[in-house]
Protein backbone atom coordinates (compact mmCIF):
# COMPACT_ATOMS: atom_id res chain seq x y z
CA UNK A 1 0.00 0.00 0.00
CA UNK A 2 1.27 3.44 -0.90
CA UNK A 3 -1.17 5.50 1.15
CA UNK A 4 -2.60 5.35 4.65
CA UNK A 5 -5.53 3.44 6.08
CA UNK A 6 -8.32 4.71 8.30
CA UNK A 7 -10.68 2.45 10.24
CA UNK A 8 -13.84 3.11 12.22
CA UNK A 9 -16.27 1.20 14.39
CA UNK A 10 -20.01 1.82 14.22
CA UNK A 11 -23.26 0.59 15.73
CA UNK A 12 -23.64 -1.68 18.73
CA UNK A 13 -20.32 -3.07 20.01
CA UNK A 14 -19.53 -6.77 20.44
CA UNK A 15 -17.02 -9.00 22.20
CA UNK A 16 -15.23 -9.48 18.86
CA UNK A 17 -15.27 -6.05 17.18
CA UNK A 18 -11.82 -5.15 18.50
CA UNK A 19 -10.41 -8.37 17.09
CA UNK A 20 -11.45 -7.07 13.67
CA UNK A 21 -9.69 -3.79 14.48
CA UNK A 22 -6.54 -5.73 15.37
CA UNK A 23 -6.80 -7.61 12.07
CA UNK A 24 -7.14 -4.37 10.10
CA UNK A 25 -4.14 -2.83 11.84
CA UNK A 26 -1.82 -5.82 11.46
CA UNK A 27 -2.68 -6.46 7.81
CA UNK A 28 -2.41 -2.79 6.86
CA UNK A 29 1.05 -2.54 8.40
CA UNK A 30 2.14 -5.83 6.83
CA UNK A 31 1.03 -4.52 3.43
CA UNK A 32 3.06 -1.34 3.76
CA UNK A 33 0.64 1.30 5.08
CA UNK A 34 2.68 4.06 6.68
CA UNK A 35 -0.09 5.01 9.10
CA UNK A 36 -3.28 3.38 10.30
CA UNK A 37 -5.66 5.95 11.72
CA UNK A 38 -8.64 5.17 13.92
CA UNK A 39 -11.77 7.33 13.79
CA UNK A 40 -13.01 8.19 17.26
CA UNK A 41 -16.72 7.41 17.34
CA UNK A 42 -16.99 6.45 13.71
CA UNK A 43 -17.99 8.72 10.85
CA UNK A 44 -19.51 11.19 13.30
CA UNK A 45 -16.13 11.67 14.96
CA UNK A 46 -14.36 11.90 11.61
CA UNK A 47 -16.58 14.82 10.64
CA UNK A 48 -15.22 16.53 13.75
CA UNK A 49 -11.67 15.53 12.74
CA UNK A 50 -11.33 13.26 15.76
CA UNK A 51 -8.94 10.40 15.04
CA UNK A 52 -5.84 8.74 16.46
CA UNK A 53 -2.73 7.02 15.14
CA UNK A 54 -3.21 3.39 16.20
CA UNK A 55 0.57 2.85 16.34
CA UNK A 56 0.57 4.88 19.55
CA UNK A 57 -1.67 2.29 21.22
CA UNK A 58 -0.72 -1.00 19.57
CA UNK A 59 2.99 -0.93 20.27
CA UNK A 60 3.72 -4.67 20.49
CA UNK A 61 2.20 -8.13 20.16
CA UNK A 62 0.88 -8.06 23.73
CA UNK A 63 -1.12 -4.91 22.96
CA UNK A 64 -2.61 -6.64 19.91
CA UNK A 65 -3.58 -9.68 22.00
CA UNK A 66 -5.11 -7.45 24.69
CA UNK A 67 -7.09 -5.61 22.01
CA UNK A 68 -8.53 -8.89 20.71
CA UNK A 69 -9.72 -9.68 24.23
CA UNK A 70 -11.18 -6.23 24.91
CA UNK A 71 -14.97 -5.95 24.60
CA UNK A 72 -16.90 -2.92 23.30
CA UNK A 73 -15.51 -0.55 20.68
CA UNK A 74 -11.94 0.55 21.45
CA UNK A 75 -12.29 3.55 19.14
CA UNK A 76 -15.79 4.42 20.28
CA UNK A 77 -18.88 3.92 18.14
CA UNK A 78 -21.76 5.96 16.77
CA UNK A 79 -25.19 5.72 15.20
CA UNK A 80 -24.89 8.42 12.57
CA UNK A 81 -26.88 8.35 9.34
CA UNK A 82 -25.22 10.05 6.40
CA UNK A 83 -27.64 12.11 4.30
CA UNK A 84 -28.27 11.15 0.71
CA UNK A 85 -25.64 12.68 -1.57
CA UNK A 86 -28.14 14.96 -3.32
CA UNK A 87 -29.44 16.21 0.04
CA UNK A 88 -26.18 17.53 1.47
CA UNK A 89 -23.03 17.41 -0.63
CA UNK A 90 -21.19 19.57 1.91
CA UNK A 91 -21.02 16.66 4.37
CA UNK A 92 -19.32 14.52 1.75
CA UNK A 93 -16.98 17.31 0.68
CA UNK A 94 -15.88 17.70 4.29
CA UNK A 95 -15.30 13.97 4.75
CA UNK A 96 -13.33 13.62 1.54
CA UNK A 97 -11.33 16.74 2.34
CA UNK A 98 -10.22 15.11 5.60
CA UNK A 99 -9.41 11.83 3.84
CA UNK A 100 -7.35 13.69 1.24
CA UNK A 101 -5.45 15.59 3.93
CA UNK A 102 -4.59 12.29 5.66
CA UNK A 103 -3.62 10.61 2.34
CA UNK A 104 -6.13 7.82 2.91
CA UNK A 105 -5.95 4.98 0.40
CA UNK A 106 -8.34 2.62 2.19
CA UNK A 107 -11.35 3.38 4.41
CA UNK A 108 -12.49 0.37 6.49
CA UNK A 109 -15.74 0.52 8.46
CA UNK A 110 -16.55 -2.20 10.98
CA UNK A 111 -20.28 -2.46 11.56
CA UNK A 112 -23.71 -3.84 10.74
CA UNK A 113 -26.59 -2.89 8.45
CA UNK A 114 -26.53 0.84 9.06
CA UNK A 115 -22.74 0.96 8.80
CA UNK A 116 -22.88 -0.70 5.39
CA UNK A 117 -25.22 2.12 4.33
CA UNK A 118 -22.33 4.48 5.14
CA UNK A 119 -19.90 2.46 2.99
CA UNK A 120 -22.42 2.41 0.14
CA UNK A 121 -22.88 6.18 0.15
CA UNK A 122 -19.17 7.01 0.48
CA UNK A 123 -18.15 4.61 -2.28
CA UNK A 124 -20.87 6.01 -4.54
CA UNK A 125 -19.64 9.56 -3.92
CA UNK A 126 -16.07 8.50 -4.70
CA UNK A 127 -17.21 7.08 -8.04
CA UNK A 128 -19.21 10.19 -8.94
CA UNK A 129 -16.38 12.58 -8.04
CA UNK A 130 -13.40 10.49 -9.13
CA UNK A 131 -11.77 10.10 -5.70
CA UNK A 132 -9.31 7.20 -5.50
CA UNK A 133 -9.99 6.22 -1.86
CA UNK A 134 -11.42 2.70 -1.62
CA UNK A 135 -14.22 1.86 0.81
CA UNK A 136 -14.70 -1.59 2.33
CA UNK A 137 -17.18 -2.81 4.93
CA UNK A 138 -16.11 -5.24 7.64
CA UNK A 139 -19.09 -7.17 9.09
CA UNK A 140 -19.93 -6.94 12.77
CA UNK A 141 -23.19 -7.47 14.63
CA UNK A 142 -24.39 -9.75 17.38
CA UNK A 143 -27.80 -9.68 15.62
CA UNK A 144 -26.40 -11.85 12.79
CA UNK A 145 -28.79 -10.18 10.35
CA UNK A 146 -26.44 -9.03 7.58
CA UNK A 147 -27.38 -10.34 4.16
CA UNK A 148 -25.13 -12.50 1.94
CA UNK A 149 -22.81 -13.63 4.76
CA UNK A 150 -23.20 -17.00 6.47
CA UNK A 151 -22.87 -15.28 9.84
CA UNK A 152 -21.36 -12.17 11.37
CA UNK A 153 -18.42 -11.79 13.76
CA UNK A 154 -19.75 -11.02 17.22
CA UNK A 155 -22.69 -13.39 16.92
CA UNK A 156 -20.83 -16.54 17.97
CA UNK A 157 -19.61 -15.02 21.24
CA UNK A 158 -23.02 -13.54 22.05
CA UNK A 159 -24.71 -16.88 21.28
CA UNK A 160 -22.25 -18.65 23.55
CA UNK A 161 -22.95 -16.22 26.40
CA UNK A 162 -26.72 -16.54 25.93
CA UNK A 163 -26.65 -20.34 25.88
CA UNK A 164 -24.43 -20.39 28.97
CA UNK A 165 -26.50 -17.81 30.88
CA UNK A 166 -29.83 -19.47 30.10
CA UNK A 167 -28.43 -22.81 31.27
CA UNK A 168 -27.35 -21.21 34.55
CA UNK A 169 -30.76 -19.52 34.93
CA UNK A 170 -32.46 -22.91 34.44
CA UNK A 171 -30.21 -24.49 37.06
CA UNK A 172 -30.97 -21.67 39.52
CA UNK A 173 -34.72 -21.84 38.90
CA UNK A 174 -34.99 -25.30 40.44
CA UNK A 175 -33.30 -24.37 43.73
CA UNK A 176 -36.38 -23.10 45.59
CA UNK A 177 -39.91 -24.42 45.46
CA UNK A 178 -42.97 -22.19 45.30
CA UNK A 179 -46.57 -23.30 45.92
CA UNK A 180 -47.76 -22.16 42.49
CA UNK A 181 -44.46 -22.55 40.69
CA UNK A 182 -41.88 -20.17 39.22
CA UNK A 183 -41.77 -18.63 35.75
CA UNK A 184 -38.54 -16.97 34.59
CA UNK A 185 -38.69 -14.91 31.42
CA UNK A 186 -35.37 -14.01 29.78
CA UNK A 187 -35.36 -11.06 27.38
CA UNK A 188 -32.73 -11.26 24.66
CA UNK A 189 -31.70 -8.69 22.04
CA UNK A 190 -33.14 -8.86 18.54
CA UNK A 191 -35.42 -6.29 16.97
CA UNK A 192 -36.53 -8.10 13.82
CA UNK A 193 -34.26 -11.16 13.69
CA UNK A 194 -34.31 -13.96 16.26
CA UNK A 195 -30.81 -15.35 15.84
CA UNK A 196 -29.79 -14.36 19.38
CA UNK A 197 -32.96 -15.55 21.08
CA UNK A 198 -32.76 -18.87 19.25
CA UNK A 199 -29.30 -19.36 20.75
CA UNK A 200 -30.99 -19.93 24.12
CA UNK A 201 -31.61 -23.47 22.85
CA UNK A 202 -27.86 -24.11 23.11
CA UNK A 203 -28.49 -24.60 26.84
CA UNK A 204 -30.12 -27.94 26.00
CA UNK A 205 -27.90 -30.99 26.49
CA UNK A 206 -27.40 -34.20 28.44
CA UNK A 207 -27.32 -32.25 31.70
CA UNK A 208 -30.02 -29.69 30.93
CA UNK A 209 -33.45 -29.79 29.29
CA UNK A 210 -33.03 -26.28 27.93
CA UNK A 211 -35.60 -23.47 28.04
CA UNK A 212 -39.23 -24.53 27.85
CA UNK A 213 -40.30 -21.95 25.28
CA UNK A 214 -38.50 -19.70 22.77
CA UNK A 215 -40.24 -16.86 20.94
CA UNK A 216 -38.63 -15.10 17.97
CA UNK A 217 -39.71 -11.77 16.40
CA UNK A 218 -40.17 -13.34 12.96
CA UNK A 219 -43.59 -14.69 14.01
CA UNK A 220 -46.54 -12.80 15.55
CA UNK A 221 -46.91 -13.26 19.30
CA UNK A 222 -50.22 -14.16 20.94
CA UNK A 223 -50.21 -13.11 24.60
CA UNK A 224 -53.23 -15.21 25.57
CA UNK A 225 -51.89 -18.35 23.89
CA UNK A 226 -48.58 -17.74 25.65
CA UNK A 227 -50.34 -17.59 29.01
CA UNK A 228 -52.19 -20.83 28.34
CA UNK A 229 -48.96 -22.55 27.32
CA UNK A 230 -47.18 -21.47 30.50
CA UNK A 231 -50.14 -22.56 32.64
CA UNK A 232 -50.11 -26.00 31.02
CA UNK A 233 -46.36 -26.36 31.62
CA UNK A 234 -46.70 -25.34 35.27
CA UNK A 235 -49.24 -28.13 35.76
CA UNK A 236 -46.44 -30.61 34.95
CA UNK A 237 -43.30 -29.02 36.44
CA UNK A 238 -42.40 -26.56 39.22
CA UNK A 239 -40.32 -24.17 37.12
CA UNK A 240 -40.69 -22.76 33.59
CA UNK A 241 -38.00 -20.79 31.75
CA UNK A 242 -38.93 -18.79 28.65
CA UNK A 243 -36.63 -16.95 26.22
CA UNK A 244 -38.20 -14.04 24.34
CA UNK A 245 -36.84 -11.58 21.83
CA UNK A 246 -37.08 -7.91 22.80
CA UNK A 247 -38.74 -7.34 19.41
CA UNK A 248 -41.67 -9.78 19.53
CA UNK A 249 -44.81 -8.16 18.16
CA UNK A 250 -48.54 -8.64 18.40
CA UNK A 251 -50.47 -9.59 15.24
CA UNK A 252 -51.35 -5.89 14.82
CA UNK A 253 -47.65 -4.96 14.64
CA UNK A 254 -47.24 -3.39 18.08
CA UNK A 255 -44.22 -4.41 20.13
CA UNK A 256 -45.15 -6.38 23.24
CA UNK A 257 -42.94 -4.06 25.29
CA UNK A 258 -45.23 -1.17 24.25
CA UNK A 259 -48.05 -2.76 26.24
CA UNK A 260 -46.20 -1.96 29.44
CA UNK A 261 -44.66 1.41 28.62
CA UNK A 262 -44.39 4.03 25.92
CA UNK A 263 -41.25 4.14 23.76
CA UNK A 264 -39.86 7.65 23.49
CA UNK A 265 -36.27 7.25 22.26
CA UNK A 266 -35.70 6.73 18.53
CA UNK A 267 -32.18 6.69 17.02
CA UNK A 268 -30.92 8.34 13.82
CA UNK A 269 -32.02 5.35 11.75
CA UNK A 270 -35.57 5.41 13.12
CA UNK A 271 -35.13 2.44 15.48
CA UNK A 272 -37.20 2.49 18.67
CA UNK A 273 -35.41 1.61 21.89
CA UNK A 274 -36.91 -1.71 22.95
CA UNK A 275 -36.98 -2.75 26.60
CA UNK A 276 -39.48 -4.20 29.03
CA UNK A 277 -40.84 -7.20 27.11
CA UNK A 278 -39.90 -9.71 29.82
CA UNK A 279 -41.10 -7.39 32.55
CA UNK A 280 -44.54 -7.02 30.94
CA UNK A 281 -44.93 -10.76 30.33
CA UNK A 282 -43.80 -11.61 33.86
CA UNK A 283 -46.43 -9.22 35.26
CA UNK A 284 -49.05 -10.70 32.95
CA UNK A 285 -48.30 -14.27 34.05
CA UNK A 286 -48.25 -13.29 37.72
CA UNK A 287 -51.65 -11.65 37.33
CA UNK A 288 -53.20 -14.52 35.37
CA UNK A 289 -51.77 -17.47 37.29
CA UNK A 290 -50.64 -16.04 40.62
CA UNK A 291 -47.27 -17.77 40.52
CA UNK A 292 -43.90 -16.23 41.32
CA UNK A 293 -42.23 -14.68 38.27
CA UNK A 294 -38.85 -13.26 37.38
CA UNK A 295 -37.98 -11.05 34.42
CA UNK A 296 -34.33 -11.16 33.38
CA UNK A 297 -32.96 -8.77 30.76
CA UNK A 298 -29.51 -9.75 29.51
CA UNK A 299 -29.12 -6.27 27.98
CA UNK A 300 -25.55 -5.17 27.17
CA UNK A 301 -24.04 -8.18 28.95
CA UNK A 302 -24.74 -10.36 25.91
CA UNK A 303 -22.60 -8.16 23.66
CA UNK A 304 -19.75 -7.34 26.07
CA UNK A 305 -19.00 -10.67 27.75
CA UNK A 306 -15.47 -11.16 26.46
CA UNK A 307 -14.79 -13.60 29.31
CA UNK A 308 -17.21 -15.99 27.55
CA UNK A 309 -16.16 -15.31 23.97
CA UNK A 310 -15.88 -17.98 21.30
CA UNK A 311 -12.42 -18.72 19.92
CA UNK A 312 -13.92 -19.34 16.47
CA UNK A 313 -15.59 -15.93 16.64
CA UNK A 314 -12.48 -14.03 17.74
CA UNK A 315 -10.34 -15.67 15.06
CA UNK A 316 -12.89 -15.01 12.31
CA UNK A 317 -13.29 -11.39 13.44
CA UNK A 318 -9.56 -10.84 13.00
CA UNK A 319 -9.69 -12.70 9.69
CA UNK A 320 -12.39 -10.45 8.18
CA UNK A 321 -10.50 -7.35 9.35
CA UNK A 322 -7.44 -8.50 7.47
CA UNK A 323 -9.53 -9.50 4.45
CA UNK A 324 -11.03 -6.00 4.29
CA UNK A 325 -7.60 -4.42 4.00
CA UNK A 326 -6.53 -7.01 1.44
CA UNK A 327 -9.62 -6.29 -0.68
CA UNK A 328 -8.98 -2.54 -0.64
CA UNK A 329 -5.30 -3.01 -1.43
CA UNK A 330 -6.23 -5.18 -4.42
CA UNK A 331 -8.57 -2.53 -5.85
CA UNK A 332 -12.01 -3.37 -4.45
CA UNK A 333 -14.37 -0.62 -3.27
CA UNK A 334 -18.05 -0.52 -2.38
CA UNK A 335 -17.77 -4.08 -1.07
CA UNK A 336 -18.21 -5.91 2.21
CA UNK A 337 -16.25 -8.93 3.37
CA UNK A 338 -18.50 -11.96 3.91
CA UNK A 339 -17.97 -15.34 5.53
CA UNK A 340 -18.68 -18.38 3.39
CA UNK A 341 -19.24 -21.68 5.20
CA UNK A 342 -17.49 -24.56 3.46
CA UNK A 343 -18.42 -27.38 5.83
CA UNK A 344 -19.86 -28.09 9.28
CA UNK A 345 -17.88 -31.20 10.15
CA UNK A 346 -15.11 -30.28 10.32
CA UNK A 347 -16.18 -26.65 10.49
CA UNK A 348 -14.48 -24.56 7.80
CA UNK A 349 -15.18 -21.02 6.65
CA UNK A 350 -13.52 -18.71 4.12
CA UNK A 351 -13.87 -15.04 3.18
CA UNK A 352 -14.88 -13.29 -0.02
CA UNK A 353 -16.30 -9.88 -0.90
CA UNK A 354 -19.80 -8.92 -2.03
CA UNK A 355 -21.35 -5.73 -3.41
CA UNK A 356 -22.39 -3.59 -0.42
CA UNK A 357 -25.41 -2.31 -2.40
CA UNK A 358 -26.91 -5.80 -2.04
CA UNK A 359 -26.29 -5.81 1.72
CA UNK A 360 -26.96 -2.32 3.08
CA UNK A 361 -30.43 -1.75 4.56
CA UNK A 362 -31.39 -5.41 4.15
CA UNK A 363 -31.96 -7.97 6.90
CA UNK A 364 -31.38 -11.71 7.10
CA UNK A 365 -34.07 -13.33 9.23
CA UNK A 366 -34.27 -16.81 10.76
CA UNK A 367 -35.79 -19.11 8.11
CA UNK A 368 -39.36 -20.16 8.92
CA UNK A 369 -38.39 -23.82 8.57
CA UNK A 370 -35.88 -23.36 11.42
CA UNK A 371 -38.74 -22.55 13.83
CA UNK A 372 -41.14 -25.21 15.07
CA UNK A 373 -44.62 -25.31 13.55
CA UNK A 374 -46.26 -23.84 16.66
CA UNK A 375 -43.64 -21.07 16.82
CA UNK A 376 -42.47 -21.83 20.36
CA UNK A 377 -38.96 -23.25 19.73
CA UNK A 378 -36.18 -23.59 17.17
CA UNK A 379 -35.38 -26.75 15.23
CA UNK A 380 -32.30 -28.98 15.18
CA UNK A 381 -31.27 -27.29 11.91
CA UNK A 382 -30.95 -24.00 13.77
CA UNK A 383 -28.78 -25.60 16.45
CA UNK A 384 -26.57 -27.29 13.84
CA UNK A 385 -26.04 -23.89 12.21
CA UNK A 386 -25.07 -22.11 15.44
CA UNK A 387 -23.09 -24.72 17.35
CA UNK A 388 -19.84 -24.54 15.30
CA UNK A 389 -19.69 -20.78 15.89
CA UNK A 390 -19.43 -21.04 19.70
CA UNK A 391 -16.54 -23.48 19.86
CA UNK A 392 -13.33 -22.87 21.78
CA UNK A 393 -12.36 -20.38 24.44
CA UNK A 394 -10.11 -17.33 24.51
CA UNK A 395 -8.17 -17.23 27.75
CA UNK A 396 -8.20 -13.73 29.21
CA UNK A 397 -4.97 -12.05 30.28
CA UNK A 398 -5.62 -11.75 34.00
CA UNK A 399 -4.12 -9.16 36.36
CA UNK A 400 -5.03 -9.29 40.06
CA UNK A 401 -7.76 -11.83 39.31
CA UNK A 402 -9.58 -9.64 36.75
CA UNK A 403 -9.24 -9.71 32.91
CA UNK A 404 -6.98 -6.96 31.54
CA UNK A 405 -8.11 -4.84 28.57
CA UNK A 406 -6.43 -2.43 26.18
CA UNK A 407 -7.79 1.05 26.84
CA UNK A 408 -7.32 4.66 25.88
CA UNK A 409 -7.95 7.70 28.02
CA UNK A 410 -11.14 9.55 27.05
Amino acid sequence: MKGNVIVGQSGGPTAAINSSLAGVYRTARDRGAAKVYGMLHGIQGLLQERYIDLAEYITNDLDAELLKRTPAAFLGSCRYKLPEIHEDREVYEKIFGILEKLNIEAFIYIGGNDSMDTIKKLSDYAIVTGYKTRFIGCPKTIDNDLALTDHTPGYGSAAKYIGTSVKEIIRDSFCLEYSKGLVSIVEIMGRNAGWLTGAAALAKGEDCAGPDLIYLPELPFDVEAFGNKVKELLSRKPSVVVAVSEGIRLPDGRYVCELGQSIDFVDAFGHKQLSGTANYLASYIAGEIGCKTRSIELSTLQRSASHCSSRVDILEASQVGGAAVKAADEGDSGKMVVLKRISDDPYQCSTEVKDVHKIANDEKLVPREWVTEDGTYVTDEFISYVRPLIQGDVSPIVVDGIPRHLYRHV
